[in-house]
């Protein structure tokens, strides 16, 4: 297998793993997916929808396994990086400034951080090993939808 890491670009990075950055989804209320104010990109909160669907529904601990969530928060890090390809026109000269996991799970659930790893994973792929990805996991008791994970990513860009 040839090393993704010594692709060209943020795509053909993830594309190298098998991953493929989506159109974002349309918003389902009244916000923007991403703004750029200076050199950074703010990116409104992302579910794991796969074609307009939301790929799953429910709680990790109860009816989501930790791998489903990884999965899933995987989904949601390839649907911001959607959002911020179409606010910005490219990645290249992206850096993640910070990463917001949330997990809507049961009460007595403690593997969050396993969790978002499935968001830092894909991130890690996107912009390379020595990207370092700040990033906080914590626990909710729902989200929009009834999604199992939502993520926010910030970005720093490069000046045109």
């Amino acid at each position: 297998m040839k090393d993704p890491f010594n692709a060209a670009t943020v795509e053909s990075r993830l594309n190298a793993l098998g991953h493929t950055i989506p159109v974002p989804p349309a918003p389902r209320a009244n916000y923007t997916p991403g703004k750029a104010i200076g050199d950074t990109l703010y990116l409104s909160g992302q579910i794991p929808f796969v074609d307009e669907v939301l790929a799953a529904t429910g709680k990790l601990g109860e009816d989501v396994t930790v791998q489903e969530g990884q999965k899933l928060a995987a989904l949601a890090a390839l649907n911001a990086l959607g959002a911020a390809r179409q606010v910005l026109g490219t990645l290249e000269g992206a850096s993640v400034a910070n990463l917001n996991v949330f997990v809507a799970c049961a009460p007595s659930f403690a593997e969050h951080h396993i969790v978002a790893n499935g968001a830092s994973d894909v991130l890690t792929a996107a912009f390379g090993p020595d990207e370092a990805i700040p990033r906080t996991a914590v626990g909710v008791p729902s989200l929009p939808l009834n999604a199992p994970v939502e993520i926010q990513l910030l970005l720093t860009i490069a000046a045109a």
